[in-house]
């Protein structure tokens, strides 16, 4: 140390002196290179250059001894040398002189000053030189290669530690400061118990070094993490976290290696009851029942019969390898899972030698390494036996028939898919790209090719499949369709044979090809991962490959395989005909699965349980039974008990030192106020985004009719999918590909900002939003598109309008088994509001109810439908009061803006508007009978799950409400309801939502066991919260995880149309100052006072659930007792039980 600050001194000193003379003979046309300096001064200079060079090198090489030599990071040697001066941001001829040292990358501590200095130029050579040739080493790993994705700008390292073997791979990104980690184990089942899937839950539940009961949910609670989670796939598990906070970030990497590493389930077999499963009884006369989160999950995922199709799917292709089985566990087998058994899972498989690490971001690339290798260097490589292996085609078709639950009520429709497996050895990058082309060919748009002539067949209400699933070592091809008659099951199997073989031979037509292939480059130039982390998607990606031992790097170049199929193309080659002849038509490996509904499947199910568990209690001892009682109270006991202090102080935090107190703001310019509300309002966002132009135009749509409300759905995908008078459904599709990156239609609806108060639930803001991306040069062709839809779109079109309604109806059919959370909180929602009620008659229950009748009307009553489809465009679609919002970069928004002139000019004129709109005026009128009626429901449908929902106003309508109550929501989220509905009570989720402009706070489980259990829970959470003792720990720690919330990256579109909604909604910066504020001085009192506005709900709430018959039954019998009972009817009719 001692000899390395001498030299250090030396050099300070030489260097000085070098600088000081150099710069008293400098002028304004001193030489600007180091080989210009040295031939145009005199020799002392020259050999003082040497002499620094020669010393500069002596000490890179003593440094770098010195640090290997005891394993500490090159990069704080090379720091000090470089870091002697000032230095200026080279030009491009010290850049240049600077090559010869090595590949030139520009060293972050390049910062202002001494302008055109040759001196700072060598001083910069030497230590990029020596930054690109050993910054990157660490004495623990050696380096495979060192890599470069020029698609991207990015850099990184694939190392492999020496003492593991474990592979890590590390991606620098100066430009993105979300941080990604993730760390990926083989994990192939050898059956259907779900062990991996439930060690990815039970992993996170404590540690060695971290021994809390759940700290995933610590996390959760008091981090800023922007992505927190885990992924069981078919052959892998995933722990992934991001945060655009370093020590944040290093937190959940410490929390997540040492959770998978050396978790707490491995000597507890508590996690595994509470997260698997275990049997539950707590009185011997009660009957036995299973419990557990991952089997609660799974029962919700096999009510499903698009789950159902999915997985039998997926078994019949793989019948011979690790697919065959479900890694997310079957129902029915996961009892068999013994703790034995999943212990040896976690030896086998989350091993070290077993990962693939990941890092992604702008941090300290070596600190990553230490950090890592804190963890690693407990383990010694080891041999793990996780490959999957190929499963062999086989060379005649099969056909399966599996059963699916329905309502007595329900028509019993059937589903089919014909489904391939493409590949039995690895496929290129280049084919794995035609492949997802030929993907989007066939069922990419309404418009592709299968997806269209199944539509058009009226043989079902909806395509269904998937197509192309590439995420597996061998991929297959699926489709079919939904809401078949018995009699068309056949039919619609010789259809997707017939259609595939037609397609081989004729192939696709030159203009579908090109808008293909431009939609994918899009896609891929784009880059764009919305509020999804960047590297999170470069880590999946790269997995894909990875995974199997292949090059993890190629899994996300394109430039080679996009140019190679580009060229392929160009030439003439059949590219995507002989794709479908290789892969599909020719390929034997095929299996068709016919779903066949069963309406007494679900009672079957359920009696088959209940007699496999009376099996188990008859054969039980009496000892047995008193056994299996006190493990039930042992296990909720702990479940309920509080983490010890000293194991909460073991979990690393963040601080309020850590935290940002100012608010971020997006920048935006009014170009045009629009104050007469007779053009459009123009905002601008001059965002980089590397010359693509993200473009809204927001319609007020509030001067419709009331009763039409209904048909929006309807009307948004009319203008999307139908054509216009110039182009019909398939060349416009083209158009829209070939030219841009997408255009698509939504809508917004909001109640305006009340400033900190509750709003007026009719002060209401309706907007339909045209939403577009397209490059500099294509933007006039955009809102040529835009106008061509809105103007001209064929509303007329009888047809696609009853295609349409068949698919969302069998879309929301699904969703209600899937998502009956959702319909109950919007269920609720529509007996308090005009929000609500719009909700719930777009996309509610009741539309759904109503979706026959829409049909019906659209069958046999076309005209009278069209003409209110017509009627909706003329109140839409006109100057007034519309907002067109651009984000783009500075220079690029200046050159559209003529565009978007003429593109406003060419709308019709504003009508003249009264002082109230017609919606709102008829809403006054019609209020009462438009509103749901206030009742407690249930709403049953055959499912395995529940999911309740309570729920009402705790405020209202002009009362301040703090901000702070979004703090207090999601601590109950994450505390009460998490420990009480989902680790107790074993459902997969249980949840709060509060909505500070409503008013309103909703209580919500998803995939319930229970029913009556969780209502009970939900009454009582207002006296657990006043009785809670809240530490100031507790408050800081659900306060950050509001900021991060609040704080979420976005990307440039995203930040574009956020900012619009603040700017619609009438949100200021000064509103989102003071929410930011309130939420960082939150307080015990908010708590109290919170706890206090929850015991209205006592008056205020009502119930919505969505469950089995069995179970809405049996809480009906208690209920009964209380003189409280719910209203039964099934979900799929509107006829009360």
């Amino acid at each position: 140390f001692r000899q390395k600050e001498i030299l250090r001194r030396r050099l300070r000193q030489t260097c000085k002196k070098l600088f000081a003379r150099t710069s008293k003979r400098r002028d304004t046309n001193s030489p600007k290179t180091i080989m210009q300096f040295m031939f145009n001064s005199n020799r002392t200079y020259i050999y003082l250059v040497v002499a620094f060079l020669v010393l500069v090198t002596i000490f890179q090489v003593f440094s770098m001894r010195q640090s290997l030599s005891r394993g500490r990071k090159v990069f704080y040697a090379v720091l000090p040398a470089a870091t002697l001066f000032p230095a200026s941001k080279t030009d491009n001829s010290a850049i240049n002189s600077a090559r010869h040292f090595g590949s030139f990358r520009m060293s972050k501590i390049v910062k202002a000053g001494h302008s055109n200095s040759a001196l700072s130029s060598v001083v910069e050579s030497v230590d990029v030189s020596v930054r690109n040739q050993y910054e990157y080493l660490h004495p623990s790993y050696e380096v495979v290669e060192k890599f470069t994705i020029p698609e991207y700008g990015l850099e990184g390292i694939y190392y492999n530690h020496k003492k593991t073997g474990a592979q890590v791979i590390s991606i620098i990104s100066p430009d993105d400061n979300n941080k990604v980690f993730g760390i990926t184990f083989r994990t192939p089942p050898a059956d259907s118990t779900g062990v991996p899937h439930v060690l990815e839950h039970s992993v996170l539940c404590g540690s060695r070094k971290f021994p809390v009961k759940e700290p995933f949910v610590d996390l959760l609670k008091g981090s800023l993490q922007n992505f927190l989670n885990a992924f069981t796939y078919p052959d892998r598990t995933c722990y992934p976290v991001a945060s655009t906070n370093t020590k944040d970030f290093y937190n959940l990497v410490h929390v997540y290696l040492d959770a998978v590493l050396h978790p707490r389930a491995l000597q507890d077999p508590k996690v595994l009851q509470q997260e698997g499963w275990h049997y539950e009884l707590e009185d011997p006369s009660e009957p036995l029942t299973f419990k557990g989160v991952v089997y609660n999950e799974m029962k919700g995922v096999y009510s499903s019969p698009d789950s159902l199709l999915g997985r039998a799917t997926q078994q019949a292709l793989f019948p011979s390898n690790t697919y065959g089985v479900d890694s997310g566990g079957d129902p029915l087998k996961i009892p068999d899972l013994s703790f034995e058994q999943f212990k040896a899972f976690h030896a086998s498989y989350y091993h070290p030698s077993n990962s693939r690490v990941f890092f992604y971001g702008n941090d300290d690339p070596i600190k990553r390494l230490d950090l890592l290798d804190e963890y690693l260097a407990d383990f010694d490589k080891q041999t793990v036996s996780s490959a999957v292996s190929f499963q062999p085609k086989f060379a005649d078709p099969k056909r399966l028939e599996v059963g699916f639950p329905i309502d007595p009520a329900a028509p019993p429709k059937h589903m089919l898919t014909v489904s391939w497996l493409l590949n039995e050895k690895a496929l290129d990058s280049k084919e794995m790209l035609a492949l997802g082309v030929l993907d989007y060919l066939l069922l990419g748009t309404s418009s592709s090719s299968v997806r269209k002539i199944l539509t058009e067949s009226q043989l079902g209400e909806s395509v269904t499949g998937g197509g192309l699933s590439d995420e597996l070592l061998q991929s297959t091809f699926s489709v079919g369709l939904k809401g078949v008659k018995a009699e068309d099951v056949s039919k619609v199997e010789e259809l997707v044979l017939s259609t595939m073989t037609k397609l081989s031979e004729e192939g696709f037509e030159t203009d579908a090809i090109q808008a293909a292939m431009n939609t994918f480059e899009f896609r891929l130039r784009e880059f764009n991962t919305g509020s999804f982390p960047r590297g999170l998607s470069l880590m999946l990606g790269m997995m894909n490959n990875w995974i199997y031992d292949k090059n993890p790097v190629e899994g996300v170049l394109f430039e080679a395989p996009l140019k190679a199929l580009k060229e392929d193309i160009a030439s003439g080659k059949p590219v995507f005909q002989d794709l479908l002849k290789k892969y599909v038509v020719s390929n034997q490996h095929r299996v068709t699965v016919e779903m066949k509904p069963d309406l007494t499947l679900e009672d079957k199910q359920r009696q088959e349980e209940e007699s496999r568990l009376a099996k188990v209690k008859e054969s039980m001892t009496e000892q047995q039974v008193l056994d299996t009682i006190k493990l039930t109270k042992e296990l909720k006991e702990a479940q309920q008990a509080e983490d010890s202090p000293e194991a909460k102080a073991t979990l690393p935090k963040l601080g309020l030192e850590d935290i940002d107190p100012i608010s971020k703001e997006i920048p935006y310019e009014i170009v045009a106020a629009n104050e007469d509300n007779k053009s459009a309002k123009i905002i601008t966002h001059p965002l980089q985004t590397s010359g693509i132009l993200y473009a809204d135009v927001a319609f007020d749509y509030s001067d419709i009719d009331l009763d039409d409300l209904e048909l929006l759905p309807l009307f948004s995908r009319m203008l999307m999918e139908t054509g216009t008078a110039t182009y019909d459904q398939t060349a416009l599709s083209r158009r829209i590909g070939a030219n841009t990156g997408g255009i698509g239609i939504s809508y917004h609806n909001d109640l305006k900002s009340a400033s900190g108060k509750v709003a007026n639930s009719d002060d209401v803001l309706l907007f339909l939003m045209m939403r577009g991306k397209a490059v500099t040069d294509n933007v006039p062709i955009m809102f040529d598109i835009f106008l061509d839809i809105l103007q001209n779109a064929k509303l007329d079109n009888q047809k696609r309008a009853v295609e349409m309604l068949k698919e969302s109806k069998a879309r929301k059919e699904a969703s209600v088994l899937s998502s009956g959370h959702t319909f109950g909180a919007t269920r609720l929602a529509g007996r308090s509001s005009l929000l609500g009620h719009l909700n719930e008659v777009t996309g509610g229950l009741t539309s759904l109810r109503e979706a026959g009748r829409l049909l019906e009307s659209a069958e046999s009553d076309w005209p009278a439908l069209s003409a209110r489809l017509e009627k909706l465009r003329q109140a839409i679609v006109k100057k007034g009061k519309v907002v067109v919002n651009l984000t783009g970069d500075q220079k690029m928004l200046q050159t559209v803006l003529p565009t978007v002139d003429k593109f406003v000019q060419n709308l019709p004129a504003a009508a003249e508007g009264g002082a109230k709109s017609k919606l709102l005026a008829q809403w006054d009128a019609q209020r009462l009978q438009k509103l749901l009626p206030m009742r407690d429901e249930a709403f049953t449908m055959p499912s395995q799950v529940n999911y309740v929902v309570m729920g009402g106003p705790i405020y209202n309508p002009g009362e301040p409400v703090k901000a702070s109550t979004s703090v207090i929501a999601r601590y109950l989220s994450t505390g009460y309801l998490w420990d009480q509905v989902r680790v107790v009570g074993g459902a997969y989720g249980g949840f709060a939502r509060f909505s500070e402009n409503t008013g309103r706070f909703v209580f919500l489980s998803y995939r319930d066991p229970n029913l009556l259990n969780t209502l009970n829970v939900y009454e009582s959470t207002a006296e657990a919260l006043s009785h809670a003792e809240v530490s100031k720990e507790d408050i800081l720690q659900a306060l950050i995880g509001a900021v991060g919330d609040l704080d979420s990256p976005m990307s440039p579109d995203q930040k574009g149309f956020t900012s619009l909604i603040q700017l619609l909604n009438g949100e200021t910066a000064a509103d989102r100052q003071r929410k930011r504020d309130e939420i960082l001085a939150t307080s015990v009192q908010d708590f109290q006072d919170f706890a206090e506005r929850l015991k209205k709900l006592k008056d205020t709430s009502s119930v919505a659930v969505f469950g089995s018959q069995q179970a809405v039954e049996a809480a009906n019998k208690e209920l009964k007792e209380r003189n409280k009972q719910l209203a039964v009817e099934p979900a799929f009719i509107g006829k009360t039980v």
